[in-house]
């Protein structure tokens, strides 16, 4: 909706939103909690509130939605193939095209746990659409395994629902969520969360009985004799979310290795021209924020692309090192118009160091930093004219050194 309204502001008028969901909004539908909003709107609102904001903009425009509909394929012309129940098989032809798809949650499949298949196993989403959607209690004693933002959001949300919520193990030894959510979830309801521990056997036939948790070593092996039987009758998995981008390896888009989604420029395009990505198909965001200000850097890119006015020159690549996994954009325009800021995550917790951002030996900025985790998305800012300085075909590298 946030790329839609860019582009819509940017000049362009035919625009159409083609939504999976029986309703706009994705995933905040179902995030009834505060929280989002503080650095867009500079107040806190829940998730349902957040996306009406951009619901009653969208109203507004002629924009044109269909809802309830499934995208099948995004052809090399730019041709999207669509069915829904009212249209039935549709085809349009787009000029330019922006992949919004989210992402996933990584399944229990994924995982390789042992022991049976019981009911009471799911994702921490899958919950939070029971408890906040549906008005289902999935279970009364939980286990959570994992401590992604969402699992941390449902160690609260079931507490106050009236389960008891045993443990919640994380097999890093740090938590992958925002700080302020493992404070204002588990410090705040006293609920334990076990680092360096996972579950490794769950029990029960018809229902979930128990878990089996044990403790890791450095290699993320359970280790021996550290076993602990835990009695519940649920288990959460918030083990980490996948960018949904069986659309774009259809279409041939480059993927990153490391964020899973699109190789993308400053104004998001990928590799082929005419087809943007935003929002957590092309990284997973903690913050809604960052997503809704990703998203209208890609609008502003489809409108500057089908008025003509998006140039191309060489690229300059970015990278990180020393404990910078990725970072996005992956590449620049040498004949970009802006500021571009780049966003990274780091690989583990890092305390009292230097981010060194630089081209070759030449060092373009320079930051003392007193914590960076991996729960915790970071940018750092490059002004137009030290892109226009760089050389083309030149590497922009983000790394981290001692302070």
């Amino acid at each position: 909706m946030a790329a839609a309204l860019k582009a819509y502001e940017e000049g362009i008028k035919d625009i159409l939103i083609l939504e999976r969901a029986e309703t706009l909004g994705g995933i905040l539908e179902q995030c009834i909690h505060t929280g989002f909003g503080l650095h867009y709107f500079g107040e806190e609102l829940s998730g349902p509130e957040y996306a009406d904001r951009f619901i009653e903009e969208i109203y507004k425009t002629d924009i044109d939605i269909r809802v309830d509909t499934m995208v099948l394929d995004v052809s090399a012309d730019n041709v999207v193939t669509a069915c829904n129940n009212f249209d039935g098989l549709l085809q349009i032809k787009a000029k330019a095209v922006v992949l919004a798809m989210g992402c996933r949650e990584r399944p229990r499949g994924a995982l390789s746990i042992a022991g049976c298949r019981a009911s009471g196993i799911m994702t921490a989403g899958t919950a939070q659409k029971y408890v906040n959607l549906d008005g289902y209690m999935p279970g009364h004693e939980v286990v959570i395994l994992g401590s992604g933002d969402i699992g941390l959001i449902m160690a609260r949300r079931m507490t106050l629902e009236g389960a008891k919520v045993k443990a919640v193990c994380e097999l890093m030894p740090y938590s992958g969520g925002l700080t302020r959510n493992i404070v204002q979830c588990l410090e705040d309801f006293g609920i334990p969360l076990r680092l360096s521990c996972t579950v490794v056997k769950t029990h029960g036939k018809d229902r979930l009985e128990g878990v089996t948790v044990a403790n890791v070593d450095k290699n993320l092996k359970p280790i021996l004799g550290t076993e602990e039987y835990i009695p519940c009758d649920t288990l959460m998995l918030s083990v980490g979310l996948i960018p949904e981008n069986e659309l774009s390896k259809n279409s041939g888009i480059d993927l990153d290795p490391v964020t899973n989604g699109p190789v993308v420029d400053e104004y998001r395009e990928t590799v082929r021209k005419g087809v943007f990505a935003c929002g957590n198909v092309l990284q997973v965001h903690d913050l809604v924020d960052y997503v809704t200000e990703e998203s209208q850097i890609a609008g502003e890119g489809a409108a500057k692309f089908i008025k003509g006015e998006k140039e191309y020159g060489g690229y300059i690549s970015t990278k990180g090192e020393n404990g910078v996994r990725y970072i996005v954009p992956q590449r620049i325009n040498k004949a970009t118009d802006k500021d571009v800021k780049l966003y990274f995550r780091v690989g583990k917790v890092f305390r009292n160091v230097k981010l060194v951002v630089k081209c070759g030996d030449e060092i373009i900025s320079s930051k003392k930093k007193n914590k960076m985790t991996p729960g915790e998305m970071e940018y750092v800012p490059i002004k137009l004219d030290t892109i226009k300085a760089l050389p083309e075909n030149g590497v922009i590298t983000v790394t981290i050194e001692e302070a």
